[in-house]
């Protein structure tokens, strides 16, 4: 049994390459993940493995003030992912399934954390819920200590719950109500429906939301050093292993054991969905969609949602107010001061180049996140897997150690020899100095190493909803696998195209901390500039920043979901003809 499923997956690569566009597209992905993603990530392993590594590696594990940094993190990853994929399940499903008021205004809402760099909400969040707090002090007369797990979980889960609730939407969204009806129609209840049929349909979601939070915060570095305090995560240690000791080689470790439990909980993910079919796109008439209208269920989902929708309106009331104001909560005489030093001032050329930067990769990242999810979940071959894995860990790696990587490897002429592959020469001199486009092209290869995980996670679960005889049958009608793809595969997953769009270019407006080290004065970043502000107080600038990056954001949303749009009559016609 094992040699006849390696001969067919050995056949099933051979098919790859007779397909042209199909095997060009397959080069292009591994070179991308070679040069992009395994060189980076090589060289920091590559510097934990020399002599001192080895030593700071023992000396790690066995002290019990990194054993409790270790277990800080782990213990606000898995409390951001659960929450965070909680509240992002319950805004999807009240969205598609529950009969409520405002939905698009909910859907609005839900969408601007995503769109802001973390530390701005972490910068509200202490103006609000501080030992000076207007809510907690101002207007309770309690000075809450926000530093450490309890504002890390807050700022983190509210900053990056919006992606598992995009990607839960589009799923629920692709839910053939037909199987709502014949389990209706055999007499179970609204509970058990939802129970044993639609849950069990989001499982590839609900795994890959809870996947890409986890790492997504244990990753952070803008959030732990703005309400870290004493409660110390990986990530800030590496940060200042970097850029208050200057030591790469321990950085390095630490990256190392924070990639540990990022890859634990991809193959826990990777073998819980392996062994669950949730096909429930067939091409078969769809019923009618059932939308649940009872009192008992309606009102106590939407005051859940609009307790949600209210907390995010306050922490983002105060950034608004913030850029208004002259210092809020001590002058709050309104003003533009602070909007003119962005606009007419140093800002300008910061915002000109990351609203650049981030169109130039969003695209990108896009296309080749959906071409890697056809390869992965459609395409049986030897290697998929591998890349697939290989492909995650743009996003697995903390973002400070993957940009301290591009220095190591672009910087300069460099080989480095990968296992089994040789010796590979990657593209010179990225970044500094004399660099590429003053460093922009490293920071369009990091935004789109950042945002093609998403993507590919994101098309991974639309297409394992998709059952695959759809497309067979279109290439039993002479279609190839290019046609096949564009023609019936992708308007069925372009709800989780346009979540991966959205993503990308949010993401890569927001990102700070892999591209850090990377900015010349010849590129500026906003993130960078809003960073800066913070840590000079001048609050009010970093604020004003932050709502003209939100309008941005906002608007190529808008952009990208008229550009993506919805199923044409035509596109629809071909679905139903080839099923």
């Amino acid at each position: 049994m094992r040699t006849l499923t390696r001969n067919h997956r050995i056949a099933e690569f051979r098919r790859i390459t007779q397909d042209p566009v199909l095997f060009i597209g397959l080069i292009i992905v591994v070179l991308f993940v070679i040069i992009t993603i395994i060189s980076p990530i090589y060289a920091m392993v590559e510097e934990s493995l020399t002599e001192k590594g080895r030593e700071l590696f023992e000396r790690y594990l066995t002290s019990p003030v990194y054993q409790r940094i270790f277990r800080n993190t782990m213990e606000m990853g898995l409390l951001v992912a659960a929450i965070g994929t909680a509240l992002g399940f319950v805004l999807a499903y009240v969205q598609v399934k529950v009969a409520v008021p405002f939905k698009r205004l909910i859907h609005f809402i839900a969408l601007v954390p995503i769109v802001s760099p973390p530390f701005a909400v972490a910068t509200a969040a202490l103006l609000l819920f501080g030992r000076n707090g207007m809510i907690t002090y101002d207007l309770f007369g309690v000075r809450y200590d926000i530093y450490g797990l309890d504002g890390l979980t807050l700022v983190l889960t509210l900053s990056y719950f919006p992606v598992a609730y995009l990607n839960l939407r589009g799923m629920i969204q692709a839910l053939d109500p037909a199987l709502d009806e014949a389990a209706t129609n055999l007499g179970a209840s609204k509970w058990r429906v939802f129970r044993t049929v639609t849950v069990p349909m989001l499982v590839p979601g609900i795994a890959g939301s809870f996947l890409l939070l986890f790492v997504e915060a244990i990753a952070d570095l803008g959030n732990p050093l703005v309400l870290g305090g004493n409660y110390e995560v990986l990530a800030t240690r590496i940060y200042v292993s970097i850029v208050g000791l200057y030591d790469t080689t321990a950085a390095a470790v630490l990256s190392v054991v924070l990639l540990v439990p990022s890859l634990l909980v991809f193959i826990v993910q990777r073998y819980w969905i392996s062994r669950t079919s949730v096909v429930s796109i067939t091409g078969k008439p769809s019923g009618t969609p059932q939308v649940i209208n009872h009192p008992l269920v309606v009102w106590p989902l939407f005051a859940a949602v609009m307790a949600i929708v209210l907390l995010i309106v306050i922490i983002y009331g105060v950034i608004f107010a913030g850029a208004f104001t002259k210092i809020l909560n001590v002058n709050n005489e309104l003003t533009l001061d602070h909007f003119d030093f962005v606009i007419n001032g140093y800002g300008s050329e910061a915002m000109k180049d990351t609203t650049q930067l981030s169109a130039i990769a969003t695209p990108i990242a896009g296309v080749l996140g959906m071409l890697i999810a056809f390869l992965v979940a459609r395409k049986k071959w030897t290697g998929r897997h591998a890349l697939d894995f290989a492909t995650m860990l743009g996003i697995a790696v903390p973002g400070t150690i993957l940009g301290i990587g591009y220095l190591l490897v672009f910087n300069g002429p460099q080989e480095i020899t990968l296992p089994v592959i040789g010796t590979v020469t990657v593209i010179p001199k990225l970044t500094g100095g004399r660099a590429v486009f003053g460093g922009a092209a490293a920071i369009v290869l990091v935004y789109i190493v950042r945002s093609v995980p998403a993507a590919l996670r994101a098309g991974v679960a639309a297409l394992s909803q998709i059952d695959p005889a759809i497309e067979e049958a279109s290439v039993s009608l002479g279609a190839d696998n290019f046609g096949t793809f564009r023609r019936i595969t992708l308007p069925l997953i372009r709800p989780a195209f346009l979540s991966g769009l959205i993503y990308a270019f949010a993401r890569s407006m927001t990102t700070i901390s892999a591209i850090i080290f990377l900015t010349t004065p010849r590129t500026k970043i906003m993130t960078h500039q809003i960073l800066n502000e913070v840590e000079n107080g001048r609050y009010g600038n970093a604020f004003a920043y932050c709502v003209i990056l939100i309008v941005i954001v906002l608007a190529a949303i808008g952009i990208l979901a008229v550009a993506v749009g919805t199923t044409t009559g035509a596109e629809k016609t071909t679905i139903e003809g080839a099923a």
